[in-house]
């Protein structure tokens, strides 16, 4: 069996994981680039966690300026098997309203411009994505919640847009027909990166504001939305320090797969994959030998 690792990708208002015993922090380095900044490794409990703050402490990347890619390397690198990500979004149903937390269980991407993929040009490999969280995982976060007397909605589908402006009107009401839950700037490629690296995925997605489309509210503007996330903070704080607490010592196998998410994915046979780009999957691919 091989040991739990929990990371913890913290977005908008989430800068740090109060509880967190911080054993180093450490700057990675890895091929793709830096991380967003450097990343937090200690405990809570027993439980070995590594945080990381997707926009850099002080806000200072925009959803379009994160290199996802160095993020999921770096978690990997860090030996992380689950990871949480915390992420501000949009509503698109009256019944989610603001304040509430949602474990989205599907993503549509709106992206572009993004590296969205590990691989490539020389090693081509193309992992499912049909169901990209991890339900093990979300379960351990929905009996958190509960413990903790936390509402949250189990499912939903969160869009991902390119960002950063918000939504325009004609968007906002075309995404709602659409039928979509939630919409967000970040939970795109992080999502797919996440599940080429084998690492299991989940998304806490806070909402904050009811996009543009609600009669009864106005635009969404940043003060809204912080003041919204700060509300939030210590709820998420005391939501994640459960969900640690209670982690099981040894990591869950997936049953949506994340584990051996490349069994079946790499169609470049091992002749002709490219030793560079090789040289750059070493954590990705290291269970496989890369």
């Amino acid at each position: 069996m091989v040991k739990a690792v929990v990371g913890i990708i913290g977005g908008s208002g989430v800068y740090d994981l109060p509880g967190l015993e911080i054993e180093r922090e450490e700057r990675v380095m890895t091929p793709w680039g830096e991380p967003s900044d450097a990343l937090r490794l200690g405990r809570i409990g027993s439980t070995s966690a590594v945080f990381l703050p997707r926009h850099g402490r002080g806000h200072v990347l925009s959803p379009s300026d994160i290199n996802y890619r160095a993020n999921i390397d770096a978690m990997k690198r860090m030996g992380v098997t689950d990871l949480v990500s915390v992420s501000a979004c949009g509503s698109f149903k009256p019944e989610l309203q603001p304040g509430l937390f949602v474990l989205v269980d599907q993503f549509v991407d709106r992206t572009h411009g993004r590296e969205a993929s590990f691989f490539g040009k020389g090693c081509v490999a193309h992992v499912s994505m049909a169901h990209p969280v991890a339900p093990k995982l979300v379960e351990r976060i929905q009996a958190a919640a509960q413990a903790e007397a936390i509402t949250v909605v189990k499912g939903g589908t969160y869009i991902c847009m390119e960002g950063p402006q918000f939504s325009s009107y004609a968007e906002s009401l075309t995404y709602k027909a659409l039928n979509y839950d939630v919409i967000g700037m970040t939970a795109m490629p992080e999502a797919k990166l996440a599940r080429e690296a084998e690492i299991s995925y989940a998304t806490i997605a806070m909402v904050t504001d009811f996009d543009c489309w609600h009669p009864e509210h106005d635009a969404v503007d940043v003060a809204s939305v912080i003041k919204i996330v700060h509300e939030n903070a210590g709820k998420a704080a005391r939501l994640l320090t459960r969900l640690l607490l209670e982690f099981p010592a040894e990591h869950e196998p997936c049953p949506a797969g994340s584990d051996r998410a490349l069994d079946t994915a790499i169609i470049t046979p091992p002749a002709a994959r490219d030793s560079a780009i090789l040289k750059k999957l070493d954590a990705v691919m290291g269970r496989l030998g890369a």
